[in-house]
């Protein structure tokens, strides 16, 4: 099962992206996260924060010319939940290059944060927030394209 959790991109470059994603009751995994008290769950917090990540490096390929490269999550390091995501909010996600390491790793400095529904502005404290690493996929001998090395 797929959940994309950007459903608005408010900017986009090499070094930052910020994103929108509006929570709606009908989404089927808070029927049960909490029965009477729906929130977003905060490992979705923390999926916002990587989907908008990868727009940043798909940006900062394109920028260098290349073909954009697949890169997962690789760690999560001091990540803080705050305020509750609740039906009818949006969640405002932002993830800034920290760094880059030398074997192509990019640690990132993410926050998301709470958007009321009619409201423009995002309440103060965050929902989630911390720095996370994301890397290229590896791949063992017995998953690449070619099956099982002989």
């Amino acid at each position: 099962m797929h959940f994309c959790h950007v459903d608005q991109v408010i900017e986009c470059g090499p070094d930052r992206a910020v994103t929108l994603k509006g929570v709606s009751l009908a989404e089927e995994y808070l029927q049960d996260h909490f029965p009477g008290f729906p929130v977003l769950p905060g490992v979705f917090m923390l999926e916002a924060l990587v989907q908008t990540a990868r727009l940043t490096l798909i940006a900062r390929d394109r920028a260098a010319g290349r073909e954009p490269v697949r890169m997962v999550l690789g760690g999560v390091r001091a990540l803080r939940y705050g305020n509750f995501v609740r039906p009818g909010d949006s969640l405002r996600s932002e993830a800034v290059v920290d760094k880059v390491e030398g074997d192509g790793t990019v640690v990132f400095r993410g926050s998301a944060s709470v958007v009321r529904a009619g409201s423009a502005e995002a309440l103060p404290g965050a929902a989630a927030s911390g720095r996370f690493t994301m890397r290229t996929v590896r791949l063992g001998p017995e998953r690449t394209t070619g099956g099982p090395q002989q």
